[in-house]
């Protein structure tokens, strides 16, 4: 297995570093917490007076999935590079 891994090292280090560049991307684009507020004048369609609905956020899901695979990543990579 460890072999394996070894082999492969170069391709997960390459997905490694385009999950980093697109978790960094979701989080930056992400809207703040403070940004809820601008519903109740007419600012966005997202945001409502009575709040968006968070737990369908499309983005909140694909951070959570993309920092699942990076601490998987992160792991196999560890394992890899031991002697």
């Amino acid at each position: 297995m460890i072999e394996f891994l070894k082999a492969i090292a170069p391709i997960l280090q390459i997905l490694f570093v385009l999950i980093c560049l697109g978790l960094i991307a979701l989080v930056l684009i992400q809207m703040s917490r403070h940004a809820g507020l601008g519903g109740a004048f007419g600012a966005g369609a997202t945001a409502t007076v009575f709040g968006r609905e968070e737990e369908a956020d499309p983005k909140r899901t694909a951070t959570t999935w993309l920092a699942v695979l990076y601490m998987a990543l992160a792991l196999l990579l560890f394992i890899a590079s031991r002697p």
